[in-house]
């Protein structure tokens, strides 16, 4: 258990809900291991008055959960869609070219990067998945590292002279337990007229519409301006520019430089003043989300037990990380849900943590059609509902359970 605020080291940390013992989200078993106990571990989620951080207590070593991870994240159209955005963005602002190099942190199967060297613009991607580096390199061409990335691989990396122009870190931030070191080792390799370009699941989305699920053990972290800002300004590096992402059922954007190299954008201290305002870094804020999340669980265990208790098939849509916690914390399991469908081959075939539902490809929807598909991936809602459009067509329908559960035909 982590007793100390993951930035700034402060002590005086609030409880704000308890999800209980949940097994890790992507531990996902194949059926030899159907019989065994699984690993559990609290999941509470705590926060830190001092620097505003939403962080979770328990800390599981990232060996057990990254160098073999089941998460590609190539499969999501949704994903590669950002990522082609992201480099668009790049390239037309900085000025990037054969002899600049962008680093990406967290780089996966090259999902991004592969933009980058279709343009002639050098790249490293850096991922501790030894499963999935192969793909990165021998599919996508992207050279990459396989280690987790902090202070010591940085001082390496600039040692051997290759500093950044660029660094992408999406969806890594939360991921790290060590935040100062990885903020230090982005300051160490970043050139001095550099940027840092991160994106991470915003804070105020997951309070506000009850994003729950977003919330399990590779999640250490849920970021605000205020709370990025201070861990920033620790290691001399500032915020020069901020957006908000529909994406992951809401995002920021933010740009980094090191500390006096830019004029921040108005975009900075318009957020910062709208999260002041909404009391964003008093404990207050967040105090009634147990609530909120609570009866969120007993409507969706209500619906499902209705429909399910009128006759109607119920499967789940996408095994992911998020669905493992809704799954796992609203004890929805084989008495309601018949399989579950996702579109990565790495996962067809295993079964779902604590929950033991075998996970099959998406065809199988269309070959049995089920009365109702739990979306258990809301934040590819839009994806996923044009991809199944022929399953909707022959009349089944989704549940998208948060920011509440409802029906969509």
């Amino acid at each position: 258990m982590n007793a100390t605020c993951r930035s700034c080291g402060s002590s005086d940390l609030e409880l704000i809900l308890s999800l209980g013992d949940m097994p890790l989200a992507n531990a996902l078993l194949i059926e030899e291991q159907l019989g065994l106990p699984e690993a559990t571990y609290p999941l509470d989620l705590v926060f830190c008055p001092d620097c505003a951080l939403l962080q979770i207590t328990e800390t599981v070593p990232p060996e057990a959960i990254f160098c073999d991870y089941p998460y590609l994240s190539s499969f999501s159209d949704t994903v590669v869609n950002n990522g082609r955005e992201n480099v668009e963005l790049m390239m037309s602002t900085r000025g990037l070219g054969r002899d600049s190099l962008v680093i990406e942190i967290g780089s996966n199967d090259g999902y991004l990067l592969q933009f980058y060297t279709a343009m002639g613009v050098p790249v490293l991607g850096i991922d501790p998945a030894a499963n999935i580096v192969p793909v990165a390199e021998s599919e996508r061409c992207v050279p990459t590292i396989c280690d987790f990335f902090g202070e010591r691989l940085a001082t390496q990396l600039r040692q051997e002279g290759r500093r950044a122009d660029v660094i992408h870190a999406n969806n890594v931030f939360a991921h790290v337990a060590d935040l100062n070191g990885l903020v230090a080792g982005m300051g160490i390799v970043l050139k001095p007229d550099g940027v840092i370009v991160i994106q991470v699941p915003y804070v105020r989305d997951l309070i506000e519409n009850v994003e729950f699920d977003t919330i399990y053990h590779e999640h250490l972290c849920y970021f605000s301006v205020t709370a990025l800002e201070s861990l920033f300004r620790r290691h001399g590096l500032e915020i020069a520019d901020v957006e908000r992402l529909p994406i992951h059922g809401g995002t920021l954007r933010v740009n980094v430089c090191h500390a006096g190299k830019g004029c921040p954008a108005d975009s900075v201290q318009r957020l910062l003043v709208r999260e002041a305002a909404l009391g964003m870094y008093r404990v207050e804020f967040y105090r009634h989300f147990a609530a909120k999340v609570e009866r969120l669980r007993e409507t969706l265990r209500a619906m499902l037990k209705w429909l399910h208790g009128a006759g109607n098939h119920i499967v789940g849509y996408a095994a992911s990380a998020k669905g493992s916690t809704l799954l796992n914390y609203c004890g929805i399991g084989g008495d309601i849900l018949d399989y579950v469908v996702d579109r990565s081959t790495v996962k067809q075939g295993r079964y779902t943590p604590g929950t033991h539902l075998r996970i099959e490809p998406p065809e199988k929807l269309l070959e049995t059609m089920p009365d109702y598909a739990l979306l258990l991936a809301w934040n590819h809602a839009d994806e996923i509902l044009a991809r199944e459009a022929e399953y909707r067509r022959l009349g089944g329908r989704f549940i998208v359970p948060v920011p509440e559960p409802r029906v969509h035909a």
